[in-house]
């Protein structure tokens, strides 16, 4: 699939959308989700243009990889997330219902989030 540079995310990192921010550097922003599905829902997004997971582990540098998961890490100390704990998500592709074609972490915490995965029936 190829990059969309219309996708919000896209327009988002170009400014053209408004984000509540709370972390950028030169690999990653990272913005509060504007519908939060727990009290603490940030996104964190890479500046380069990566489609999926597998498209930004594939083609990004070493350097942009680093970036992001430090960002991710960064963002969730300054939440005061790492005590308590929180949760990483990463969805590509349909079948996971990925919504934005840009590749991007959910960080979701501030409440017992549960089991990740309920259990198949058999």
């Amino acid at each position: 699939m190829a990059y969309d540079s219309e996708n919000i995310f896209a327009k988002i990192l170009r400014g053209e959308i408004p984000c509540d921010k709370v972390y950028e550097d030169e690999y990653a922003l990272a913005f509060r989700d504007i519908n939060p599905q727990t009290p603490t829902h940030i996104l964190v997004i890479p500046k380069g243009a990566y489609v999926s997971s597998d498209d930004f582990t594939a083609h990004a540098s070493d350097a942009e990889l680093a970036g992001l998961l430090r960002a991710v890490g960064h963002v969730a100390r300054e939440a005061d997330l790492v005590e308590p704990g929180y949760r990483i998500l990463a969805n590509h592709g349909a079948d996971a219902h990925q919504e934005v074609p840009h590749f991007h972490v959910h960080i979701f915490g501030g409440t017992d989030l549960g089991r990740m995965i309920k259990p198949a029936d058999k």
